[in-house]
Formats: C-alpha cells, sequence, structure tokens
C-alpha cells in the first residue's frame, strides 16, 4: 500500500464486502480517516454516529483493519470538534486532506478527451488563484476525478504558497458544520474561518440543496470570497441549473465563472490509468489484464483504480498469479456496476416489484396505495445509492417524476431502515438478488 489512503480504501472495500452495501453507505461510508501511526487509527465521526458505530459495528470496523494490515491496531472514532482541536491550525480540512495530497496531482491525473477540459481549467486556476476562473464549477458523475482536481489544486498553490489558506470540504459537511454552529451557538466562529480563507474547495456542492440555512450561510461566504477576489471551486453530479430545490441566487452565482464537465473516459484512457495506477504501486499488469479490466469498468475512475488496488492486495496477501482468472476475480463485485445503467435499473425495479408481489409496471406508474408507493420509495432509494445517476435521470426512469421526489423517496427509506430491520434486510435482500442476476 503506498499511502494511509489506500490502507482506508481496502478496508472500505472489505466493510462492503462483509456488512452489505445498505450498511455500509448509511455507518461506514460517511467516515473520513484523520491519522494513523502504525498502531492507531483516528477517525472522525459524528456524536450520533459513533454512539451506534460503538454499539453495533466496531467489531467489523477493527476487523477490517486486522484483515487488511494484517495485525490488530488500535481505532478511535474522534467527533469533528475534537478533530479540529487536535489538528493543526484546527484545520480538519486542511489534515484530511493532506493524507491523500502526494497522490492527488496534476502529474497522477491521466488526461483524456473526457476530462482535458476541466484538467485544464483546474491548472489555471491553480497558476492563478482569484484571478482566472471564479468560481470554476466541474460537474460529472461519481467516480470520474473531480476530487481528484480539487486535491490538485490544492496541492499546486501551496507548492507555491505553503501559507495559503486552504479550505477543502464537502457539500454534507458543510452541512453538518451549519447545523452545529447553530445549536451551539457557534456561527460567528464559522464566518471568520471560510469567509477569510484564500481558497475554499467544496466537494458535491449538490448537497446544500434544499438545506435554507447553510444555502443562506453559504450565499454570503461565496460574497465575502469573491468580493475580496479569493478564488472557489466547487464539484458537483450534475450543472447548477439542474441541481434541484438550490436557491436560485446560488445557482446564478455559480454560473459566474467557468463551467467544465467530466464524462466517463474512452477505452484508451481507461487503459492508461489502469497501467498508471499499477506503476504506482509498483505491479507489473500484463497486457490482456490491463485490457480485461478497461473493458469490464467503463464509467467509474475510481472502481478503475480500486480494481488494481484488489489485484494488488491478493498478490501482496495471497501470492497469487496476475492472470485473467485472477482479474476477473478480483472485479467480481463491481462487474455488475458495469452494465449498461438501463439494464441495472431495470434489475432494480423488477426485482423490488418481485419482492413487493405486484406488477412491475406499477413502481413507474401513477398509483398510490401504500404497498405501490412503498415499493417505489424502495427501488428509487436502491437506485439512487448503487448508481451514479443524478435525480433528474432517475426521475426519468420512474415516470419522470418530479426531482424532490426523488430526494425525499431516498431520504425516507434512509431513515427507515436505520429503525425498521425487516425493511433493511429486505432493502439489502433486493440489491444482493439483483446482483446476482
Amino acid at each position: 500500500m503506498e499511502s494511509v489512503m489506500d490502507m482506508w480504501e481496502l478496508v472500505r472495500q472489505h466493510l462492503k464486502a462483509n456488512v452489505g452495501e445498505v450498511i455500509f453507505d448509511i455507518w461506514f461510508k460517511p467516515l473520513n480517516i484523520l491519522s494513523f501511526d502504525g498502531t492507531k487509527v483516528e477517525i472522525a465521526v459524528s456524536n450520533f454516529m459513533k454512539k451506534i458505530i460503538e454499539q453495533q459495528f466496531y467489531g467489523e470496523l477493527k476487523g477490517a483493519f486486522k484483515a487488511v494490515l494484517g495485525f490488530d491496531i488500535g481505532v478511535e472514532l474522534i467527533d469533528p470538534e475534537e478533530a479540529a482541536a487536535k489538528a493543526q491550525k484546527n484545520d480538519e480540512e486542511k489534515t484530511s486532506a493532506t493524507l491523500s495530497i502526494e497522490q492527488n496531482t496534476f502529474e497522477t491525473f491521466v488526461v483524456g478527451p473526457s476530462n482535458r477540459f476541466a484538467h485544464a481549467a483546474a491548472q489555471a486556476v491553480a497558476a492563478a488563484p482569484g484571478v482566472a476562473y471564479n468560481p470554476l464549477f466541474i460537474y460529472g458523475n461519481s467516480g470520474l476525478g473531480k476530487t481528484h482536481l480539487l486535491r490538485a489544486i490544492s496541492t499546486a498553490i501551496l507548492a507555491k504558497n505553503p501559507d495559503a489558506d486552504i479550505i477543502f470540504t464537502r457539500g454534507e459537511e458543510f452541512v453538518n458544520l451549519i447545523v452545529t454552529g447553530i445549536n451551539k451557538g457557534k456561527m460567528s466562529e464559522i464566518h471568520e474561518k471560510y469567509r477569510n480563507c484564500d481558497v475554499l474547495l467544496v466537494d458535491d456542492i449538490q448537497f446544500i440543496a434544499g438545506k435554507n440555512s447553510t444555502q443562506e450561510e453559504f450565499f454570503h461566504t461565496f460574497n465575502a470570497l469573491t468580493q475580496a477576489g479569493k478564488q472557489i471551486v466547487l464539484t458537483s453530479d450534475s450543472t447548477p441549473k439542474d441541481i434541484e430545490v438550490l436557491d436560485d441566487r446560488l445557482k446564478n452565482r455559480f454560473e459566474w465563472g467557468l463551467i467544465a464537465d467530466i464524462q466517463p473516459p474512452d477505452i484508451e484512457t481507461r487503459m492508461a490509468i489502469i497501467q498508471r495506477k499499477a506503476q504506482t504501486l509498483g505491479l507489473q499488469l500484463p497486457d490482456d489484464v490491463v485490457q480485461f479490466v478497461a473493458e469490464k469498468i467503463r464509467s467509474n475512475i475510481r472502481q478503475l483504480e480500486g480494481a488494481v488496488k484488489k489485484i494488488n492486495a491478493l498478490v501482496n496477501i495471497e501470492g497469487a498469479a496476475i492472470n485473467l482468472a485472477m482479474a476477473q476475480n478480483a472485479i467480481k463485485d463491481i462487474m455488475n456496476d458495469s452494465r449498461p445503467v438501463e439494464v441495472i435499473v431495470n434489475k432494480i425495479i423488477s426485482e423490488t416489484a418481485r419482492t413487493y408481489g405486484i406488477p412491475q409496471s406499477d413502481i413507474i406508474s401513477k398509483k398510490k396505495d401504500a404497498k405501490t408507493a412503498k415499493a417505489r420509495q424502495v427501488a428509487i432509494y436502491i437506485v439512487r445509492t448503487t448508481t451514479d445517476l443524478t435525480q433528474k435521470q432517475i426521475s426519468e426512469f420512474f415516470g419522470n417524476r418530479d426531482r424532490t421526489t426523488i430526494l425525499y423517496s431516498a431520504d425516507l427509506i434512509a431513515q427507515e431502515i436505520q429503525k425498521d430491520s425487516a425493511l433493511k434486510r429486505t432493502v439489502e435482500n433486493i440489491i444482493k438478488n439483483t446482483k446476482d442476476q
């Protein structure tokens, strides 16, 4: 493993395979690793989640680290405020970002036709923060390199100006920050920190949509930074105008600078990504293995890199020989995700309808009886959590429903499965049966 973040990615893969996708998405996906000293790892988690994980999932989390490292280590769960107090300069965003900063540079970003424009725009921003494009808004599906470009911008700016005050955060983290700030009367501290930084990098800004207090705060933060000539870079899964329930004032401001998209890479770019990742791991992959993985995983760079890491783990841990059979075994858990998205969604709808004993056509119909409505909400939740589709794209599969309905359905089921173990098992079984088909 070449870094702490490589270890963390393998731990996440182990957890996902052992606790199930639904539990992983709810309890483990939001976690952020803070530090690892070889004997103990520190992980940032909200107090609410900390209590649940310690009571119900601590054994699985500790076991995942042992499975990856081969020995026991201490695992400490820390509230973000405690993490901020421990981090240098009280900046947990910087601490979290620096863990993987070595590999998230412009030099390690594989450029192809699908991302060339966004890459060039990010380089221009890094060369002249607050001058070139402000804000820079990068959009595209999950796993295509948006976060890599954000960190590359941070790395390049810090290389020229080590004293630059750069904040890297995520939309969900910003929402939680504002909620905590309001509840604990700490908004003045948030204003001081966020409105006076040199560069603000926000990943997945779409998560602030519909949160009125957060949108209001971000509106004023945006104005303060741009008026002071400070740089803002945002990423999202869709263009500003397509983010549902986002304040029109913010949509307008997000379009002030430059909007750049990232599309799924072509096969040549995918092969180059696989080879680059293998080189960083000191791994020699045969050409037929590289082509095989590139053909099977078509739309997600993170999955491509994950496949290479899995192959590397099989070599290091099990001493497996690198060949096509081994590569097929390494990617078996994500091969279903590489099917055409229409096939995946239709199978989810079909399996959900079968589970609830209703016709498949009812799920996308206008029927509103309780049984049909529940099946529809479950299907929407599964599609939203197992694919990279945007709300708009999901709505098209479900009779062009309002995109706020898509968001409401997914959030409702996410909340209910935390309290209803029977519903949780139903959702897990549908996901498993869908992948087994």
